[in-house]
């Protein structure tokens, strides 16, 4: 029998009280539930087996690039060819994977573990992290932020260890010490990559390899650690719902679980897990920025029933914090006649002031910015 239409702004009050109790998704799952509570379940529209939302294995032919970076430092054909894949991946999809990054595998799969042993550890340990004051450096929380949306939605099936830098310097002693090694060795290899993906993808805008970094655009400035625990009922939820990112660049770290899946061309369609890779995709200030040139996209990830948890981290690469009030608008030297400016001068600020609102509803922020 399916379950009746949930009458949201109703249940919202359940969220709170919920979410008051600090013991996370992995609470509930521990606790043994057998159904989900009420504000987990999504329209029908929305959720991961409505045959209304298409769905796609790749048997018509549509695959995530999959960009090798060995040889980034060779003036030679290997940098032209990831260059142009990178622009192809960027202007048409929005999503790649990247291989042979310099990040090591074992600092990888360090970082996953140190995440499960965060999100596994005995519940009284964790409450201490739970908060919903994202000025803090450190957060542990459930489902996203849920008292910040523009209107009641359901919740998420997951639960999160978010990490900021502030002032952009990262506090590694902030960390939490049962995972603190691993995060600070993975963050340190996510500063050395910036420097390498701002080159690649400025050439890749047909700018100076040096643009992206001169302007302070693209730093590393904000890890989640998501945790997504096995669900009782996944045809009636979602571990995170349909949106894209407000960074400029989001790069993923997943285990061996699937679940992610990225909109293309009104199609749901899978991400594999590619052993050694990050998954890559546009954010939406970097749609902004590139004038359309390069397109943030959609994705949203499956609950999970495979016995297992599933586990990813997402590194955000974002404007400077000391920059975040200055005016801004697509970059000067990608507009012509030919092509003049699609959005307005904001600052990033104003631009995460609407997202934060309705983007975390599925609502797209660009339009309020487009001229």
């Amino acid at each position: 029998m399916a379950p009746a239409l949930v009458d949201y702004t109703a249940a919202e009050k359940e969220l709170f009280e919920f979410d008051d109790l600090k013991i996370g998704v992995k609470g509930l799952v521990d606790a043994g539930v057998t159904h989900i509570p009420r504000f987990f379940i999504h329209p029908p529209e929305c959720r991961g087996n409505n045959s209304s939302a298409p769905q796609n294995n790749g048997a018509d032919g549509v695959e995530i690039p999959v960009i090798d970076l060995e040889g980034f430092n060779e003036n030679d054909d290997r940098r032209v060819k990831m260059v142009n894949a990178i622009r192809y991946a960027c202007a048409t999809g929005g999503f790649f994977q990247i291989v042979n990054h310099g990040v090591p595998v074992a600092v990888m799969e360090e970082m996953v573990e140190s995440i499960r042993r965060f999100h596994e550890q005995p519940q009284e340990a964790k409450m201490e992290w739970y908060s919903r004051d994202f000025s803090r450096k450190v957060n542990y929380f459930s489902s996203g932020d849920i008292k910040g949306r523009a209107k009641p939605v359901p919740a998420e099936w997951r639960d999160t260890l978010s990490c900021r830098a502030a002032d952009d310097q990262w506090d590694f002693d902030a960390l939490p010490e049962l995972c603190r090694r691993e995060m600070k060795e993975y963050l340190k290899n996510m500063i050395d990559l910036q420097e390498k993906l701002s080159e690649l993808m400025s050439e890749a805008l047909g700018l100076s390899k040096n643009h992206l970094s001169s302007t302070g655009y693209l730093k590393p400035m904000r890890l989640s650690s998501h945790y997504y625990p096995v669900c009782p009922e996944p045809d009636l939820t979602l571990g995170t719902i349909k949106h894209s990112d407000p960074s400029l660049l989001t790069l993923v770290l997943q285990d061996k679980g699937n679940g992610l899946q990225v909109l293309h061309n009104d199609q749901w369609v899978d991400i594999p897990a590619v052993d050694g890779a990050f998954v890559a995709n546009i954010g939406d200030f970097m749609q902004l920025l590139s004038n359309d040139k390069f397109k943030s996209v959609e994705h949203r990830v499956l609950a999970t029933s495979l016995g297992k948890p599933r586990i990813s981290a997402a590194t955000f690469f974002l404007p400077c914090a000391k920059d975040i009030h200055k005016p801004c608008g697509p970059i000067k030297e990608l507009l012509s006649d030919n092509s003049p400016p699609i959005y307005r001068i904001t600052s990033y600020a104003e631009f995460m002031s609407h997202y934060t609102v309705e983007g975390q509803i599925g609502v797209r922020a660009l339009p309020h910015f487009k001229l």
